[in-house]
């Protein structure tokens, strides 16, 4: 299969057998917008980071100093915020953008964080958190959260009641599934998805179609961006493409929704030759 030399990184990435890198994988994708970017500076800057904060911190420090820290250096010292004025710039979803202009959304400004964390060996996971993206310490001793977008807020068990009661508009009982751990490959399908919904509010299909191709990439069995894709080469008149893939999401999702939809293009498009 040819990729894109980017995409040809991604890949290799996301096939060795330890947790891909979550920073180079971010990277890759944003090197779909700026072909010339250069991964290693941007790696190196997080290093200089997370080696500023260190130096801040105790011989032996405890996990709140170590956050206390990272929430003064990212927010206070260089000024990192959720962009709120603009929310849906795509650009608040490139590492490279985020880093150099320090404003982002919950999930791009995580992964500095957790990426910085990371680095002083106190590893963070993504939580699957309604509304916006959470993370955790990776430790099961610690019942916590953190939030990235909000200035490095801590969480308690409380404080994400409120919170779901905001998202649904009445309280709700906290479920397990709002506290999922994202997979490295789960993290990076939600941050495309992101991406793919701006692009998709834009009318920018032929970006929505490299999203999806990459969503693809890091998750070959997310089998509703091959219907999606489908959608899209039946849009921007692909029609063979777009219907091979509508075939291939048939036969791999055959009780998924949109199945009539589906069929009803295949029939159009079958149809029409």
């Amino acid at each position: 299969m040819k990729f894109p030399a980017h995409r040809q990184q991604l890949y290799h990435l996301l096939r060795q057998p330890s947790a891909p890198d979550l920073a180079a994988a971010a990277l890759y994708i944003a090197q779909e917008e700026y072909p010339t970017l250069e991964i290693d500076a941007y790696l190196n800057a997080l290093d200089t980071m997370a080696f500023e904060v260190e130096e801040r911190l105790p011989a032996n420090p405890y996990p709140l100093q170590v956050l206390q820290a990272i929430n003064h250096y990212l927010y206070e010292d260089l000024g990192f915020v959720g962009n709120t004025q603009c929310y849906y710039d795509p650009r608040n979803s490139f590492l490279n953008d985020v880093i150099d202009r320090r404003r982002g959304i919950p999930i791009s400004l995580s992964l500095v964080y957790m990426e910085i964390a990371r680095r002083l060996a106190f590893p963070m996971v993504g939580i699957n958190f309604p509304g916006h993206l959470l993370i955790r310490p990776d430790r099961e001793d610690m019942s916590f959260y953190v939030d990235p977008f909000c200035k490095g807020e801590l969480l308690f068990a409380q404080d994400c009641r409120d919170r779901i009661t905001q998202v649904f508009g009445h309280p709700l009982d906290l479920r397990p599934e709002f506290f999922q751990v994202l997979s490295p490959r789960q993290f990076l399908v939600r941050m495309l998805t992101n991406l793919k919904q701006i692009y998709l509010n834009d009318n920018q299909l032929e970006k929505c179609l490299d999203i999806c191709e990459q969503i693809l990439l890091v998750d070959p069995t997310c089998y509703s961006e091959l219907r999606d894709r489908g959608i899209l080469y039946y849009h921007v008149g692909r029609w063979s493409e777009a219907q091979q893939d509508l075939q291939d999401y048939l036969a791999q999702a055959p009780a998924a929704k949109h199945i009539s939809l589906v069929r009803k293009l295949l029939d159009q498009m079958n149809g029409s030759f």
